[in-house]
């Protein structure tokens, strides 16, 4: 844990600064970052070991940044933020959130608080399997699956149709713009925005064929959402 690279997230340059003091002190190396867009370039080139997240930051907010930040791998993330109603903690931990801890905060609880997410998620290593209700993928051997009380029943999905439903998978509840789903699951391609609504139809085909019907929701006229209940 000593020396773990910790990114903050916070426009607010006062909190940076008592945050990465606090974090210095036991002995953890700190980069700052004060927008979305930022705090993304310093987790791609720099791999942090956990990231500190405000959620109401410029040009991406902190939900876009986790969306992000789970799409590309398993950095753990604790929010740190003012936003204390009851839904945006849901959200934040839905999405994928590892904590959250809302403004004003104690400095020391939220520096305990990230040494102990780095203790749950270091050693072994967290889990590569994503789950909700009876799909799950496991991004490790690239591989997904339907579980029912018949059995389980393996997926035949194509690199697109995978990278869709890891993406919902990711934040299940979250509604994702044919445009966000385009970026984020097809950014070789020169697709128009329309290909995804067959790829989506097509994973939906092949997930409802397996035995679990009603999991991909259209939100009509935003886009798709792996629904809660099915």
């Amino acid at each position: 844990m000593e020396n773990a690279l910790i990114c903050v997230v916070e426009d607010d340059p006062d909190i940076a600064r008592i945050l990465q003091t606090y974090l210095e002190r036991e002995r953890l190396r700190v980069v700052c970052a004060a927008d979305g867009e930022t705090a993304l370039q310093q987790h791609r080139s720099l791999n942090p070991a956990l990231m500190l997240l405000d959620v109401n930051i410029p040009k991406k907010d902190g939900f876009a940044v986790l969306s992000e930040v789970r799409r590309r791998g398993d950095t753990p993330v604790i929010f740190a933020t003012a936003m204390a109603e009851d839904i945006d903690k849901l959200t934040g931990l839905r999405m994928g959130a590892d904590d959250y801890v809302v403004k004003p905060f104690n400095p020391a609880e939220v520096v305990a608080r990230v040494k102990a997410v780095l203790r749950r998620t270091s050693g072994a290593g967290r889990s590569e399997v994503l789950r909700h209700g009876p799909i799950e993928a496991d991004l490790t051997a690239h591989v997904a699956r339907v579980t029912s009380m018949e059995g389980s029943t393996m997926l035949s999905l194509t690199l697109s149709e995978f990278r869709i439903l890891v993406q919902f998978l990711n934040a299940p509840m979250r509604v994702y713009s044919r445009a966000e789903i385009l970026d984020a699951c097809l950014p070789e391609s020169e697709a128009l925005e329309r290909t995804v609504d067959s790829h989506v139809s097509n994973l939906r085909r092949k997930i409802e064929a397996a035995g679990a019907a009603g999991w991909i929701v259209n939100v009509r006229g935003v886009g798709y959402r792996l629904d809660a209940l099915g």
